[in-house]
């Protein structure tokens, strides 16, 4: 998405250095982005009608508290929910953050308004036995497909099942990284840069040592591991497109997307006596409140389980 035309062009150029910004120093994907920019592009685009005049740094710094409230009133009256309005404000602080950091100018009614409250949604994990037939190639024997792209593909859900990866995570793996060779623990490379040590279960390994076997392309210690079918790194798309392939052989809804086997993972783990923190550890959550989210997924299984089997529970 371009930005709105009604930007002053000093405004735009620093948008320019702020990206370049993100993508370099902050390490932020293409998605994430562009998700900024456009959020940063509709809250100009709104502030150039707002103001009467396309918004410059001089007019920037001039916004009040009161401007950013009719922003978020003008989103609302869109349709814009609360985690909808949250990105837009956290795109619009990052870019002024970024304005005062280099002498640009500084927007502080963007940091006198509180950003509203999502409610916390609780992940959807899958059925165990689900979880462990993702990587079943069987399942997939029908496709016209060839069987190092099937084994690929059970690799990968392998990881986001077997080690708790995300996406992201699984992908960006080297061939030097896979550990086939005895290793029982992979280091991978997360948020913000910071990598852990993950173990990795036998069946895992098994997992990506057929894939290895089978792969047509040379994987040097250096390159991806997981390769798409014309040998470049292989897309998340494809996994996700894999994963809606077994979803509707198992019978699964929609939730059991790639990321649901990474909850499936804490949420298991926990139901089988996991330690939180090494759960934390595992996921690689900057945050223990993050991991403690799976304590409720596991209370409200409880629950359904007792009110599906308890003698009283219908009565």
């Amino acid at each position: 998405m371009g930005l709105p035309l009604a930007i002053a062009p000093d405004v735009v150029a620093e948008i320019g250095r702020w990206r370049a910004y993100l993508g370099a120093e902050r390490r932020m994907s293409p998605k994430t982005l562009e998700a900024y920019e456009r959020d940063v592009g509709q809250f100009l685009g709104f502030m150039a009608d707002h103001l009467g005049g396309p918004p410059s740094l001089k007019s920037l710094a001039k916004i009040t508290p009161a401007d950013v409230r009719a922003f978020m009133a003008s989103r609302r009256a869109e349709g814009a929910g609360n985690r909808t309005l949250m990105r837009a404000l956290a795109g619009a602080r990052s870019f002024v953050r970024f304005l005062e950091r280099n002498g640009k100018g500084k927007v502080g009614a963007l940091a006198a308004i509180r950003a509203p409250k999502a409610g916390r949604t609780l992940p959807k994990p899958l059925p165990a036995t689900a979880a462990k037939q993702m990587t079943d190639i069987d399942l997939r024997a029908g496709e016209d497909r060839e069987t190092w792209i099937l084994a690929r593909d059970a690799a990968v859900l392998a990881l986001l099942y077997g080690c708790g990866l995300r996406i992201s995570e699984a992908l960006g793996l080297k061939r030097g990284d896979a550990g086939v060779t005895g290793g029982d623990a992979i280091t991978v490379n997360g948020k913000g840069n910071k990598t852990r040590m993950v173990p990795v279960l036998p069946q895992v390994t098994k997992a990506i040592a057929d894939y290895i076997a089978l792969c047509p392309y040379d994987l040097p210690a250096d390159g991806p591991l997981f390769l798409g079918a014309r040998g470049g790194p292989l897309s998340p798309r494809i996994v996700q497109l894999a994963m809606a392939t077994l979803r509707g052989a198992l019978g699964l809804p929609e939730t059991a997307t790639p990321h649901a086997l990474r909850h499936s993972f804490a949420t298991h783990l926990l139901a089988r006596g996991g330690d939180l923190r090494s759960i934390q550890e595992l996921l690689g959550h900057a945050s223990l409140s993050t991991t403690q989210i799976y304590t409720a997924v596991d209370s409200a299984r409880l629950l359904e389980v007792y009110a599906s089997a308890h003698p009283r529970a219908s009565s």
